[in-house]
C-alpha cells in the first residue's frame, strides 16, 4: 500500500495498489473484497473455490439483469424466452416434459409459462392422436418472428459484454467453463444427495 495525502490536509490515507489478486482477480471485484475479509477472519482458510464459484455466480447475476432488458421490452421473462428458444432451436414440436428438460425447469413452471405464451398467441398446442393426455407444442408464426427478432439483439449484447476479453482468452474461458459445466452436470445427482 502507498500513502496518499488526504485532500483536506489531514493524515495520509493508505491506498490499495492496483493489480491482480493472488487468485487472479482484480482488486476491485466484489468477490476479491469478500475473500480478503474471510482471509482476515480465517487466515488458513482455502478460499480458492470461493474465488471461482463466487465470481461465476456474481457474473451470472450481473449478466442476467442486463441481458433481460431486450426481453422486457418484448414483454417476456427470461424463462418464457427460454421456452420459446427451445421450441425454435429444436425445430420440431415438443411435449411439456421435453420442454422442461430442455430448459431445466419444473413441469409446473413450464405449464404456467405455456399458458401465458399460448394466451399471447406465441405457442400453440396440439393434442396427440393416439394419447389424449399428451400435448405437442410448437411456435406460431408470431412466436417464431419474436424469437428471430430478439436473438440478434441478445447476441449483439453478449458480444459487447465480452469485447473486453481477447478472442483467444474467450476461447479458453469457454473451454474451462464447458469443462466445469460438464463435470457438474455429470455429478448433479451426487451433489444434491
Amino acid at each position: 500500500m502507498t500513502a496518499a495525502a488526504d485532500p483536506v490536509g489531514e493524515e495520509p490515507v493508505e491506498e490499495e495498489p492496483v493489480g491482480e489478486e493472488p487468485g487472479g482477480g482484480r482488486r476491485g471485484d466484489t468477490v476479491a473484497a469478500v475473500v480478503r475479509q474471510w482471509q482476515t477472519v480465517h487466515p488458513g482458510l482455502d478460499t480458492g473455490p470461493m474465488e471461482i464459484i463466487g465470481r461465476i455466480n456474481r457474473c451470472a447475476a450481473l449478466l442476467q439483469q442486463a441481458e433481460d432488458a431486450p426481453l422486457r421490452r418484448a414483454g417476456l421473462s427470461r424463462p418464457e424466452f427460454d421456452l420459446l428458444g427451445a421450441l425454435r432451436r429444436t425445430g420440431h414440436e415438443l411435449t411439456p416434459g421435453e420442454l422442461a428438460r430442455e430448459t431445466f425447469s419444473s413441469g409446473a413452471a413450464v405449464t404456467k409459462r405455456l399458458k401465458q405464451l399460448t394466451e399471447r398467441g406465441l405457442v400453440e398446442r396440439r393434442g396427440d392422436t393416439r394419447d389424449r393426455r399428451v400435448v405437442h407444442l410448437r411456435l406460431t408464426d408470431a412466436g417464431r418472428d419474436l424469437v428471430d427478432g430478439i436473438l440478434p439483439v441478445q447476441l449483439a449484447y453478449e458480444t459487447a459484454v465480452l469485447s473486453g476479453i481477447d478472442g483467444p482468452e474467450q476461447g479458453e474461458l469457454a473451454a474451462l467453463l464447458g469443462e466445469l459445466l460438464s463435470q457438474l452436470e455429470g455429478r448433479l445427482g451426487v451433489l444434491r444427495a
